[in-house]
């Protein structure tokens, strides 16, 4: 760990798909001098992410939304909320149809058939269901078809999303529950044109976050902290890591942002080992 003398600071992450080696070599080069140095360690799902940076195997995780909310409760709230990307301060749900349906808002989404993105999923699975309930709906007499795909990357792969979606063309199920990201990179794009079609958006929320404990020391994580915040969009170097972590500038934390997925995680046991 970063407190022995010398050592860079450990931030650890999920491999959720190839490129995210590539990612963390660009970071890691980026914070190459000596205040702020650093190095990464991969890990296969969130539970083990969030077991290693309580363990103080790592300084830093890079969480999900429901990794960091998993960490702030194992931990009786003894975490530090870092930094995060401008796209994960304004997140959301969008609920999908086939287009043509005419549907529009959480009345018509309780009536009809509903594809959910893997259970471990905030964005897909566990915060759809919150916001349709506090929109006035029984979630629980909804029919609800799950795709439990990638279980333990949180739906980082965008694959059961897919498979949501691919049921609602297939007549298998009415609307989709996916990401903001997916419906702007599918839906609206030129990979699915005039396909789908929006039927309800929730409020935004906070998605991922670099996340310590709060015995880290100041002194080790304000130098990287700091660092983070100025990659610069304009600087062509800078540039390549941001693309490819899908954000324009990284922001400090907007934890009001939790607070519809610490309630949804009550009101749905949410399995805390996820």
């Amino acid at each position: 760990m970063s407190q022995l003398i010398g050592a860079p600071l450990l931030v650890g992450a999920v491999a959720y798909t190839p490129n995210v080696v590539p990612i963390w070599e660009g970071i890691r080069d980026y914070f190459d001098e000596p205040a702020s140095a650093m190095d990464f360690v991969l890990f296969s799902n969130y539970g083990r992410l969030v077991d290693a940076l309580q363990a103080g195997m790592i300084d830093i995780a890079w969480n999900t939304n429901l990794a960091y909310a998993r960490a702030v409760l194992q931990t009786d709230g003894h975490v530090r909320a870092l930094a995060m990307r401008d796209t994960d301060a304004a997140f959301s749900t969008v609920f999908v149809a086939a287009a043509g349906s005419g549907w529009s808002g959480p009345g018509d989404i309780a009536t009809r058939r509903l594809a959910l993105g893997s259970a471990d999923s905030a964005h897909a699975a566990i915060l759809p269901l919150h916001y349709l309930r506090t929109a006035g709906v029984d979630v629980d007499q909804m029919q609800l078809r799950r795709f439990d795909s990638d279980i333990g990357k949180h739906g980082d792969t965008g694959r059961s999303e897919l498979d949501a979606i691919d049921a609602v063309l297939a007549g298998d199920a009415d609307v989709a529950a996916v990401g903001i990201t997916v419906w702007e990179n599918l839906g609206r794009g030129d990979l699915m044109p005039g396909m789908l079609e929006q039927v309800w958006q929730t409020e935004t929320y906070s998605h991922c976050m670099f996340t310590a404990l709060d015995t880290l020391p100041e002194s080790v994580y304000a130098p990287w902290v700091a660092k983070l915040l100025a990659m610069d969009w304009e600087v062509p170097a800078h540039r390549r890591i941001l693309e490819l972590e899908g954000l324009t500038e990284w922001v400090e934390p907007h934890l009001e942002g939790y607070t519809g997925l610490f309630e949804a995680i009550e009101e749905q046991g949410v399995d805390a080992r996820w």
